[in-house]
């Protein structure tokens, strides 16, 4: 979270324009359009047209959103006709927030959202009621300044005309330390990430009171269990939480999906593993997200053939070349299950 982006949007669309290509893997679609950046298949129906998951995990919108590069986070709309991505190029160099939309019955192709595609960007987040966009920013506080070393959560609000101009949610959220992966629930209440002395962090939780956000308060230690906890999915009704933990003795890799559920005196389970189904040994694992109807669960995860038994690697160029430019090649991708087995971990006697 503290390097700095570096370079506008138009990369990001020049390798959007090549993956798109091998758009259609799993897709609802009908004879589709040609445009400057090649041609782009027409999606009908909800999640860009996408065959719905079932309990076992599947690659969401392989060619259009999982495509072989880093991506992660998701934020979809209330009413689902916005869907929201992030691209990551580089050791986290350089990231921006890509959109899709619905319109007149199809999915456009996904570009860098009008907001983003400047500085680094990451961790969209819209509010239960669709009327607030927020994200995490190393743009600069004063425009024209220098982007930021570290991250500050941002935010939008909904007009008429889509989205207004991003401002910083400032004081008492925003420090001098980092802060980061904002989710909100259908009062208001902003969870967030927050950086500790030594490279740890922990997850914090910001009452929203008469408009204003009150001071963050660390959750306690049922939740905040590890050195590192991070990036926090908190439900609108906020009777859970899901989000990634760094280095527990359960643990399957080196950060997993955790989630804790929340007592009526406002106390929390401690953490349970999503387990094997959505964890893996990769330590790439933090970016959650349930959809606003409930019905799917999103995540990041860098799930590879290259740690199956018995994958042979390519012998020729083109081989590995061929791996390199799809989903499964090391990068995160996007995947989707159904959400319902979040539920069925919630201990008997809560």
């Amino acid at each position: 979270m503290k390097r700095v982006f570096r370079s506008g949007a138009r990369v990001f669309l020049v390798l959007l324009a090549a993956v798109t290509a091998l758009a259609g893997c799993g897709v609802r679609q009908t004879p589709g359009t040609e445009d400057d950046d090649g041609p782009f298949p027409a999606l009908t129906g909800e999640y860009l047209g996408q065959t719905p998951p079932g309990d076992e995990p599947s690659l969401f919108a392989p060619g259009i959103v999982s495509t072989g590069m880093y991506e992660r986070d998701i934020a979809v709309s209330p009413d689902g006709h916005e869907l929201y991505f992030c691209v990551v190029l580089g050791n986290y160099d350089q990231s921006a927030i890509m959109v899709a939309r619905l319109e007149d019955g199809r999915w456009n192709r996904p570009t860098v959202a009008t907001f983003s595609g400047r500085y680094r960007d990451l961790e969209p987040a819209i509010t239960p009621d669709g009327q607030r966009l927020f994200f995490v920013s190393h743009r600069p506080i004063e425009e024209g300044g220098p982007a930021r070393e570290d991250a500050d959560i941002w935010v939008m609000d909904r007009t008429a005309d889509g989205w207004g101009e991003p401002y910083p949610l400032g004081p008492p959220v925003n420090t001098g330390e980092p802060e980061f992966f904002p989710s909100v629930t259908r009062d208001g209440t902003l969870y967030l990430t927050r950086d500790q002395e030594g490279g740890a962090s922990a997850i914090f939780r910001s009452r929203l009171v008469d408009g204003h956000y009150q001071e963050p308060e660390r959750l306690g230690p049922e939740v905040n269990s590890a050195r590192a906890q991070f990036n926090s999915y908190v439900s609108p009704d906020e009777t859970y939480l899901v989000y990634g933990a760094f280095g527990r003795e359960d643990s399957l890799g080196g950060t997993d999906y955790y989630v804790s559920f929340r007592n009526d005196d406002d106390t929390w389970t401690g953490p349970i593993s999503l387990g094997r189904r959505i964890n893996t040994k990769s330590g790439l694992e933090y970016s959650p997200y349930v959809t606003p109807d409930g019905r799917y669960f999103f995540f990041m995860a860098a799930r590879t053939p290259l740690a199956e038994e018995g994958f042979e690697l390519p012998t020729s160029a083109e081989g590995l070349l061929e791996i390199h430019g799809r989903p499964g090649n090391g990068l995160p991708d996007i995947w989707w299950v159904d959400a319902a087995f979040i539920e069925e971990l919630r201990p008997a006697e809560h």
